[in-house]
């Protein structure tokens, strides 16, 4: 009996946490990147195929919409960020910007991978999405 067939398929919230996590969508057991952003081309605990799931730029939009509007934003509303000098603000505000951005980010792709695999949207399935405009 394989690793696949004992256990049931995960929900979608499920399968979002896992890949939040980095681990597989399918055991929750197996990493789900063998580098930072480089996905595991098979999990190494149920052999599920990762790879055949096309994250593409879905997550680096969401993390732009996560660290623009949600950490961003906000700072706009306190004085000191706009009247301090900009020699100081620059680094002050963007170090921190573009680490939160590079920690959020694998974990958003894990997210949407997981979203995917959930969905049973792969990169086969790509011709089902592009409309041939010679007709």
């Amino acid at each position: 009996m394989s690793i696949m067939s004992r256990h049931e398929r995960p929900t979608l919230v499920q399968a979002m946490i896992r890949g939040l996590r980095g681990r597989c969508p399918n055991c929750d057991r197996g990493s789900l990147y063998w580098k930072y952003l480089k996905v595991e081309p098979r999990c190494q605990v149920c052999g599920h195929d990762i790879a055949q799931y096309p994250a593409d730029d879905g997550p680096a939009y969401f993390t732009i919409l996560i660290v623009g509007h949600l950490l961003v934003a906000p700072l706009l509303f306190f004085p000191i960020i706009w009247q301090a000098p900009a020699a100081i603000m620059l680094p002050a505000t963007l170090i921190p910007l573009a680490v939160a951005t590079l920690v959020i980010l694998p974990r958003v792709k894990g997210a949407f991978i997981g979203l995917l695999y959930a969905l049973k949207v792969k990169a086969s399935d790509a011709h089902l999405h592009t409309a041939d405009m010679a007709d």
